[in-house]
């Protein structure tokens, strides 16, 4: 076959096999696996991994290879994906066992300053930050194109072992979205990959608001059965005990008496007849 050709069609079925053989082999050398698993036709579902994908498809410069790589992502192909600090790592299923690394670039310090800087306030904890649960100006923000979290195409970079000559390959392709059902999965790997600290937007969130010393909103506190549902455990209700209230006996009247009470048929201490002085008193 010369690099003016295309190269054989092979089955999605039997590139799975094939991949499932070579994963194998890998397995027997001690290497661990992470494969993409797409349930559906959505590749992406949380704010995260649909920002992510959507950051991809409004770059023209991708616009002709992205088709193909929804397509290997959703088919299973993408068999290995890890994402560290700067680098994306995968094995793509194809006519053979290929290898993509993907590089993004370090968020320049001054854009992440901006970004935190412009996010202060409006993000009150690292699980709504992680679960996407914020305003929709600060989501604009953090999507913002060029400035924002999610890298431009000059800020990636990606090599492939096909030999497609393409500068951006359907395999390549096929993990840029997987990385966005990565983040579906795990949020914070984001972060992890631009060389950002995603706490540095919770510590900026109280600074330049006023103390006022006001508890927070109403919609934002958690009920018992927030927290149940949450944390999977059965919290029991009911209000708290109230304190007895001691009464004080006016002037001029007597205390009332608190009499213990007794079995049924037999009549109390206090309500048993006594005797008057002189009588006689009958023995029983």
């Amino acid at each position: 076959m010369s690099w003016y050709e295309f190269r054989p069609y092979v089955p999605v079925a039997q590139r799975r096999r094939q991949a499932e053989q070579k994963l194998k082999k890998l397995k027997k050398k001690g290497q661990s696996v992470a494969p993409v698993t797409i349930e559906g036709r959505t590749i992406a579902k949380s704010f995260w991994g649909k920002s992510w994908c959507d950051n991809l498809e409004r770059y023209s410069d991708y616009a002709n290879r992205l088709p193909r790589g929804r397509t290997y992502v959703r088919n299973g192909s993408v068999v290995d994906l890890r994402i560290a600090p700067g680098a994306v790592t995968a094995l793509v299923s194809g006519t053979d066992l290929y290898r993509i690394e993907v590089k993004v670039a370090v968020v320049p310090a001054a854009r992440w300053k901006a970004v935190c800087r412009d996010c202060a306030g409006a993000i009150d904890s690292l699980v709504e930050l992680l679960q996407g649960r914020f305003s929709t100006g600060v989501m604009a923000r953090i999507c913002q194109e060029k400035t924002g979290l999610f890298p431009s195409p000059a800020e990636i970079t990606f090599t492939c072992s096909c030999p497609d000559w393409a500068s951006m390959c359907k395999h390549v392709a096929a993990v840029l979205y997987g990385i966005g059902a990565r983040l579906d999965e795990q949020p914070d790997l984001l972060f992890a990959l631009r060389k950002v600290d995603q706490q540095d937007l919770i510590a900026r969130a109280g600074k330049g608001l006023p103390q006022t010393g006001k508890g927070p909103k109403a919609g934002k506190i958690l009920d018992a059965g927030d927290l149940s549902e949450m944390f999977g455990i059965e919290i029991a209700g009911g209000e708290k005990p109230r304190a007895r209230a001691r009464v004080t006996p006016a002037a001029g009247t007597r205390a009332a008496s608190v009499t213990k009470s007794h079995a049924p048929g037999k009549p109390s201490a206090s309500s048993r007849k006594r005797p008057r002085s002189g009588e006689p008193v009958k023995k029983r």
